[in-house]
């Protein structure tokens, strides 16, 4: 009797066992009947905190496809880890959301520097990536058959910006504030090539670390230079905090930064004003995100009211839903016969997919971003101003 009862036991720990690897095998694919598991990580604190609505931009296209009942009848689970900018704490939420929940895929994730974190460790796991919020080179060479890129390169990007201000602007001093990793570093290069070209040379370029608030001394390096017009790629804060520098010590340059701070009505309130007043200029690879009169941007704009209420409708939260739109396409392509080749196989067949950013197009060994950039001034109250329609770089080696 106490060998039967003992072995009923033991067959009892070994269904227990054999359920929970079961459901821990099930919970790594990424998705059952009944939902699919995609993550992000974003800045939701920390110095790039106004980044953050990048993940949660994602999160509205998500909730508006579960509110209409799915995608072929499975719902989606969301899941956004604040890094904090940190790539450290990029790698330990990224793991997470792999190792313990099981996710299928990643969209989007803030950041070249917190993007390279964990670059690798997601390539070797074989993890789906679409639409990273970064344009590191690194990032994209060689090719990962599990990333693709839609945020056009900081390379492409910075030529297209010193191009417009030495052949239309006329400027002879250029000088550059950068951050100190692949964020500024790529573009930094970009720029010093497309000087060249004119037998020119920056005037002066000067970096910034990450987390750095106190701006003054390369502000002041830069203006000692005699620099007529500065192209930046720091963080939203920090350009703030060199403009608010700059007007204090009288150093009034031609401002001109990256599209990660074109928008305009954040920029403008948290310089009080100056953004506006100083006619900044950043690049941007889409259309105007308030111009309502183009339907996709107003159904997300009246969903977000809706749904989001307490999210600010901008630049950042628009991106997040850029990001989302390519990966909600292909997983709607598949149909219900889900799986990870059946996903890649619809991600590398996407042709001119336009959703609210610029046309994609991606193939099983081309998973490259758009490359045409325009250029906005920012208007009194914040608005957009074109100052320079669609152009793509004309140095690019890309294929």
């Amino acid at each position: 009797m106490r060998i039967g009862k003992l072995l009923a036991a033991m067959l009892v720990c070994l269904f227990v066992v054999s359920l929970a690897a079961s459901e821990g095998h099930a919970q790594k694919k990424g998705y059952d009947d009944k939902q699919i598991r995609i993550g992000q990580w974003g800045p939701q604190t920390g110095p790039a905190a106004s980044w953050g609505a990048v993940a949660r931009g994602s999160r509205l296209v998500f909730d508006m496809v579960n509110e209409e009942g799915g995608i072929h009848g499975r719902q989606i689970r969301y899941f956004i880890r604040d890094d904090q900018y940190s790539p450290s704490q990029t790698i330990a939420g990224v793991r997470n959301l792999v190792d313990r929940q099981g996710v299928l895929a990643f969209v989007g994730g803030v950041g070249s520097a917190p993007a390279m974190a964990v670059r690798n460790y997601l390539q070797r796991n074989k993890i789906i990536w679409v639409g990273v919020v970064a344009r590191a080179k690194a990032l994209r060479e060689p090719h990962n058959p599990y990333l693709w890129c839609m945020w056009p390169s900081y390379e492409d990007d910075a030529s297209v910006m010193a191009k417009f201000l030495v052949e239309t602007k006329k400027f002879k001093k250029i000088g550059m504030l950068y951050q100190n990793d692949d964020y500024g570093l790529d573009p930094l290069a970009a720029v010093q090539q497309r000087l060249k070209s004119y037998n020119m040379e920056l005037t002066l370029a000067v970096s910034v670390e990450p987390t750095e608030s106190d701006l003054f001394s390369q502000v002041a390096r830069l203006k000692a230079a005699g620099v007529e017009a500065v192209i930046g790629y720091v963080a939203p804060k920090q350009g703030a905090i060199a403009l608010r520098n700059a007007v204090s010590i009288g150093f009034r340059p031609q401002w001109i930064h990256s599209f990660n701070l074109c928008d305009f009505t954040y920029m403008n309130h948290i310089t009080e004003g100056l953004w506006a007043k100083e006619k900044v200029m950043t690049t941007a690879f889409t259309e105007d995100v308030f111009d309502m009169s183009i339907p996709s941007i107003k159904r997300y704009h009246d969903a977000a009211k809706r749904i989001a209420p307490g999210e600010r409708w901008g630049i950042f939260y628009s991106a997040g839903i850029y990001a989302a739109e390519p990966l909600v396409y292909a997983l709607q392509k598949v149909g219900r016969d889900l799986s990870e080749d059946a996903l890649i196989n619809e991600l590398n067949k996407i042709t001119k997919f336009k959703g609210i950013g610029p046309e994609i197009t991606w193939t099983s060994t081309n998973h490259l971003p758009p490359m045409a950039f325009r250029i906005w001034q920012s208007g009194p109250k914040g608005e957009v101003i074109v100052i320079q329609d669609w152009t793509e770089n004309d140095l690019s080696n890309r294929e």
